[in-house]
């Protein structure tokens, strides 16, 4: 076992994408406004959505061919990928890319609605369902649906487009992924197991399958909109959001060697995944605190929770975090962007480390307490001798 000192882990690409639009700007500004949430409360009545801002795809995926094989949690992936890239400064045709390893965080695929209507509506008055279901199921689905609902498909796409070919890896499992997509990039730099990483995820909330998934399980928040916090109160529940946001991880020496600059330090990841029970959550984020935050100070810092508004678990992370860095600002994430699931901590990180990028904290704190299972936390600093936009 190697003696050497754990490595810093520096972020120097950030891409993001959500209902507050593209890039670091919007997502900035958004912290600065007391405006309400872009909600769609009409398309899917009576579950609200975060939809995501329109984007030009053609900029990061070029081709149509690629287009047209993606549905979009997919290419809101593959888009922000590129974004990330770019920023870290690693341009298309740079070998680098096919060195960098891959950590992403995906859930499962979409339905095509239209056969499964078609089918629904038929079977019932067929003279022999199974095999009408049978006929209907080889003649009527396109066998890139198949292949489009595997969640490993999203790293095989960013690979395709953007020339990332070095080892990949995927995870799933709702928010829980995002949190040990970047717990094991983290911990495999620090251990000089890679020098650079892209990691990230995407999900897309306008899809009526998801949001059936989620009612049955009574998660979803259907009332006049509240904020996260507020909702215990009136029962809970999440507003599902669309978006994405990856992150290029990377070695401070490798970063040097490149001439790269660092928006915000990585210090450490960690998480846990009790069995859950009443105090099991307030008590694991304080664990993860004890783990990964103890050098945070508080003054000039904040905190980017990741709180999803279900009830029990919310109240849990907010009288932690009120115990833990009293007066510290908490931001909720959710009450921004939704919840986006895979992509939930991701976008948490890319957030705080906007705002660090920018000056306008020290130090952040990001928390995830998943909807069902599964908790994490992280904490960032501003990157040495301020910010890169300096």
């Amino acid at each position: 076992m190697s003696n050497s000192p754990a490595r810093d882990v520096w972020i120097t690409g950030i891409g993001l994408v959500s209902n507050l639009g593209e890039g670091r700007q919007a997502h900035l500004a958004a912290l600065d406004e007391d405006n309400p949430p872009q909600i769609d409360t009409d398309s899917f009545a009576p579950f609200p959505v975060h939809p995501v801002a329109p984007l030009e795809w053609g900029e990061q995926i070029p081709k149509k061919a690629d287009q047209r094989q993606m549905e979009n949690w997919q290419k809101l992936g593959v888009y922000t990928a590129g974004l990330a890239l770019e920023d870290a400064g690693i341009p298309r045709d740079d070998p680098l890319r096919q060195q960098m390893h891959m950590i992403v965080s995906a859930g499962g695929g979409e339905r095509d609605y239209a056969v499964d209507g078609q089918i629904l509506s038929g079977i019932a008055s067929a003279e022999n369902p199974d095999a009408f279901l049978n006929e209907r199921l080889m003649s009527d689905l396109r066998p890139t649906l198949f292949l489009a609902q595997l969640s490993n498909l999203l790293a095989g796409n960013i690979a395709i487009v953007h020339g990332v070919t070095g080892a990949s890896r995927t995870f799933m499992g709702e928010e829980q992924a995002g949190v040990d997509a970047v717990r094991v990039a983290h911990a495999r730099i620090e251990a000089a197991q890679g020098d650079i990483f892209l990691v990230g995820g995407s999900y897309n909330a306008e899809r009526a399958d998801a949001l059936l998934i989620y009612e049955l399980g009574g998660y979803l928040w259907k009332e006049h909109y509240a904020s996260v916090w507020d909702r215990p109160g009136e029962g809970g529940g999440f507003i599902l959001g669309s978006g994405a946001a990856f992150l290029v991880l990377e070695a401070r020496e490798h970063a040097e060697a490149r001439g790269a600059k660092p928006l915000a330090v990585l210090r450490g990841v960690s998480s846990n995944q009790p069995r859950r029970h009443p105090g099991s959550v307030g008590n694991s984020v304080e664990k993860l605190w004890a783990d990964s935050a103890k050098a945070f100070r508080g003054i000039g810092g904040a905190v980017f929770s990741g709180a999803t508004g279900v009830a029990g678990i919310t109240e849990e992370e907010r009288g932690s975090l009120t115990k833990l860095v009293p007066r510290i600002p908490v931001h909720s994430t959710g009450d921004l962007f939704g919840n986006t699931l895979e992509a939930q901590f991701p976008l948490g990180l890319a957030l705080a480390t906007t705002a660090l990028e920018a000056g306008r904290l020290h130090q952040a704190v990001v928390t995830s307490v998943g909807h069902k299972r599964g908790e994490g936390l992280a904490l960032l600093e501003a990157a040495p001798n301020g910010s890169r936009s300096a």
